[in-house]
């Protein structure tokens, strides 16, 4: 199971967000790229990057750091925030973006998800992003009336293989992963899953590795990386099924 950093990006910076609330940021970093180059040598096999201000604005905000990063790191990098548009997913992908992340495109867009599909297949993931049982798009800002699972039909229908779902009410928490319905949604789906919000401890790794057989491929790590609640590496040993997996 994939174990992903994640590096959420405000005005060039690496922060971190409580459930998503600009108000509640919290700066870890002025140089993000020294952050990615951390975590590779550290051993992740890829890295998750958020543009913040893009999410917000409704396109990309720190593409000049996201190239950087790509040009500094020689493992995957997948980016999400504020990507609407096909010349923005082209232009990512012209970086050296390995995946372009789709979140309220697979609501306003979908159009736009089946062309991406069609045209880029696994590199274009979709990032479900639940709060309260609804989807939230605009960066956390709105819901619509639609569950995580029934966008996750429509977008595997649209040609999607793989999301990204993310508790909101426990990203950024270190309240722990929301398993029952992480569980549900790779079940139900069909769809390749990378858990994301609320992880905590080496224990938190150890649950989400055991639905691995169910189709959860991987998940994200922010807070608790940039806390010390977890150490990369035993992370790392853990999903691999090399460590003890106890509470961190």
């Amino acid at each position: 199971m994939l174990v992903i950093p994640a590096i959420d990006l405000r005005e060039g910076r690496c922060v971190r967000l409580y459930q998503g609330r600009l108000e509640d940021e919290t700066v870890f970093s002025d140089d993000p790229v020294a952050v990615a180059c951390g975590w590779a040598e550290m051993g992740a096999a890829m890295l998750h990057l958020v543009d913040l201000d893009g999410a917000f604005a409704g396109a990309p905000r720190n593409l000049e750091v996201i190239q950087a990063i790509v040009g500094e790191v020689d493992i995957p990098v997948q980016v999400g925030g504020g990507i609407r548009s096909m010349e923005t997913i082209v232009r990512l992908l012209d970086l050296g973006v390995a995946r372009v992340i789709l979140g309220t495109a697979a609501i306003s867009h979908p159009d736009l998800v089946a062309e991406a599909c069609q045209a880029f297949g696994e590199a274009i993931v979709v990032g479900i992003d639940s709060k309260y049982g609804k989807v939230a798009v605009e960066g956390w800002a709105a819901t619509v009336e639609k569950t995580a699972l029934e966008l996750a039909r429509e977008v595997r229908a649209l040609g999607v293989t793989r999301v990204i779902y993310t508790d909101t009410r426990r990203d950024g928490t270190m309240a722990g992963p929301n398993l029952e319905k992480t569980a549900e949604l790779a079940i139900n789906s069909g769809l390749k899953i990378i858990a994301s919000g609320g992880v905590a401890t080496l224990n938190d790794i150890r649950l989400v590795a055991d639905l691995e057989p169910l189709g959860v491929e991987g998940v994200i790590l922010g807070k608790s990386l940039y806390t010390g609640s977890i150490n990369l590496r035993e992370a790392l040993a853990v999903a691999a099924g090399t460590g003890e997996g106890g509470a961190c």
